[in-house]
């Protein structure tokens, strides 16, 4: 099973909508999916889920069923995890329900980082909680793969999120913004997998306890929404797609010939995926993704041909990213 996060600390780059139709492609495709929902804004969950669904699991003596049940055992001080509860989305798409409330993990995370160095065994099923849970949620489901969605920060928990991770995948705007992040977010990622490799050394011995093995290996960068016109992107964004390879390489892959001149010439360009404009209004109205709807749900005339061109799209997309990341061996 692998595990792969989707992350930028840059927000409204459309990570959660990206995620989403990423889960369902797969199941589509035939894998056995988990979706977890690691941002505290719980977007991904409210994609998901209708607002009665959310209030069955949000209710106001607790929220047992969501992602905060799973860890609240650690948050309280009276234990390790609990079965995660896994929401059945359809036969072969799981959901770990997210949490607004996760928010108040941060401290107790924050707070066990550096007790890892101090061989705390506490700290660290503090730190693997994550981890834990979507191995848990994975085994019950018997997933091919889990797909994380984490918020836009740099703090305790998408740090613990990300190294729960064996790949990261970037989503990007072509804007000045996502540069930065990228700029942001590539020495940052180093430094928490070269921590966490000096914590692995110091873990307690107990062989029952699974941590994560902190490959948070960068899978690629997918370059999101970027208006078209021709077939290609329009001027103003031109010249941020152009600067996005190498600026990907340097600080993220520490590569620093600077010989990429577009995406599409570059390996770690994963895709570049269109604004599909009124079809994402129309999947919000029929909680549904994109590339399914139908006619029935206002998909008439040349909306149609959007909606399969928005297919084709996802899945060679989701093929690529499974080959990167080893789930399977070709595109076929």
């Amino acid at each position: 099973m692998k595990t792969i996060a989707f992350f930028n600390n840059k927000g409204g780059v459309g990570k959660t909508t990206l995620v989403y139709h990423l889960a369902w492609m797969y199941a589509e495709l035939g894998f056995s999916v988990v979706a977890a929902d690691l941002d505290p804004q719980a977007n991904l969950s409210a994609v998901f889920l209708g607002e009665d669904r959310l209030e069955e699991l949000w209710p106001d003596d607790g929220h047992p069923d969501s992602i905060l049940g799973a860890v609240s055992p650690i948050l309280r001080g009276l234990g390790d995890i609990r079965e995660p509860h896994v929401e059945r989305i359809a036969a072969n798409l799981g959901l770990v329900v997210g949490d607004l409330g996760l928010s108040s993990f941060e401290a107790k995370l924050s707070s066990a980082w550096p007790d890892c160095l101090g061989r705390d065994e506490s700290a660290f099923r503090t730190e693997s909680a994550f981890h834990r849970t979507i191995l848990n949620a994975a085994e019950q489901r018997n997933a091919d793969l889990a797909l994380i969605d984490v918020g836009p920060n740099l703090g305790a928990i998408n740090r613990a999120a990300i190294i729960a991770a064996n790949f990261v995948v970037f989503p990007l705007a072509p804007d000045l913004f996502s540069l930065q992040a990228l700029r942001n977010v590539g020495p940052t990622l180093r430094e928490w997998r070269n921590d966490w490799q000096d914590r692995l050394e110091r873990r307690p011995p107990v062989p029952d306890l699974q941590l994560p093995s902190a490959d948070i290996l960068p899978a690629g960068y997918i370059v999101m929404q970027h208006a078209v016109r021709a077939g290609r992107p329009v001027q103003a964004y031109q010249k941020w797609i152009k600067r996005i390879p190498n600026v990907y390489r340097k600080e993220v892959l520490q590569q620093a010939d600077g010989s990429v001149s577009s995406t599409e010439d570059d390996s770690e360009c994963l895709a570049t995926l269109k604004h599909y404009r009124s079809l994402m209004a129309m999947a919000h109205e029929a909680r549904k993704p994109m590339f399914h709807l139908k006619a029935a749900d206002g998909a008439l005339g040349g909306h149609i041909y959007a909606v399969q061109d928005c297919y084709r799209d996802f899945e060679r997309l989701a093929r690529r990213i499974a080959v990167r990341c080893g789930v399977v061996e070709s595109l076929d």
